[in-house]
């Protein structure tokens, strides 16, 4: 199932004439607007810069914007997964003069009718957020499942030094310490082992792969939008395992010259395979870097105060804000 995000604009459904909007498919020459409308988005961790071409080409994707007298004012992002059953909702991000007065419901209503009357096998709209829910937010939505986010900071040459001292077993109590290396998965291991719900069903949280805030089921084509990405994938056993990890290879975001992210989601129980392959990650994607890194770690919510303990006291980052939660939802699309 494929969406084209070359549709024309004069295909698009037009807007209610109350709300002052028009809506187009997001071309290369909107970049410079997205950007000036996004100034500060995330706290200066926007990834949209590094990844808009690429969502241009994504033919399971559509980028709609919002426009009113003909500026930019919003964006939102739909992409189709799980077979097709499901529109995966994200980018959102509405021009700062314009926030409060409901344009982000109504772009979102948009691109759901949009979506539904071109591909009605979709059942399902799934977002991730890290705001707080509330009442209000769980009579629309379903939670999927939820990751405590550990957001910290460090320069890439100092904890590169900072590693090299401790020791590839810091923080691991000595009769908790694995006995083998954390293994990195090829695009067959990752095949084999995600797609097999017996071996998986104790470590993915309610059997989905949040990756760098996509949330997606194991199945086969998803497997594919996903190995198409630079991830470095880990796992302490591919036979069985207990803890698995997935990192994005850094990029360069817009918080200041010379600033990276890099985004590392856990999933398991046990701290020690966990902190393991966390110490792994960063090893292997801070030793060529030069800079400033602001790293997001998404664990399981009991596992977050350990390592943010770990993080500050042993390997000497900044934690740059307290206990946070990523949460997946979802609701049927009707």
């Amino acid at each position: 199932m494929k969406i084209e995000n070359t549709m024309p604009c004069s295909q698009l459904p037009e807007a209610p004439p109350q709300t002052g909007l028009q809506f187009t498919v997001a071309t290369e020459e909107d970049f410079d607007d997205i950007m000036a409308m996004s100034q500060d988005i995330y706290g200066g961790l926007d990834y949209l810069p590094t990844r808009y071409q690429a969502w241009l080409q994504d033919t399971n994707r559509i980028v709609i914007l919002a426009r009113k007298q003909g500026k930019v004012i919003a964006l939102e992002s739909t992409c189709i997964i799980d077979d097709g059953e499901t529109m995966l909702v994200e980018g959102l991000r509405v021009a700062p003069q314009e926030r409060g007065k409901g344009v982000a419901g109504v772009l979102l209503r948009f691109c759901s009718q949009l979506v539904k009357a071109k591909y009605p096998d979709v059942k399902f709209c799934r977002l991730t957020r890290d705001d707080p829910l509330g009442p209000k937010d769980f009579q629309k939505y379903r939670l999927i499942t939820k990751q405590g986010i550990l957001l910290v900071r460090f320069r890439a040459e100092d904890l590169k030094l900072r590693l090299a001292e401790l020791g590839p077993n810091v923080g691991i109590p000595e009769d908790r310490r694995p006995s083998c290396a954390p293994v990195h998965l090829d695009p067959s291991e990752v095949h084999q082992l995600f797609l097999n719900s017996d071996l998986m069903q104790e470590v993915l949280p309610n059997a989905t792969i949040v990756q760098d805030w996509q949330p997606f089921k194991p199945l086969s084509s998803n497997i594919a939008i996903l190995l198409k990405k630079d991830i470095d994938w880990l796992v302490d056993d591919p036979k069985s395992p207990t803890v698995t990890s997935l990192c994005t290879y850094p990029f360069r975001v817009p918080i200041g010259e010379d600033w990276y992210y890099l985004n590392i989601d856990v999933f398991g129980k046990d701290l020690s395979l966990a902190m393991q392959q966390f110490l792994s990650h960063l090893r292997r994607h801070t030793s060529t870097l030069k800079g400033n890194v602001m790293c997001q770690v998404f664990v399981d919510p009991p596992m977050w105060k350990p390592l943010a303990d770990f993080c500050r006291t042993t390997l000497g980052v900044e934690q740059v804000k307290e206990y946070t939660e990523q949460c997946v939802v979802e609701a049927d699309v009707v």
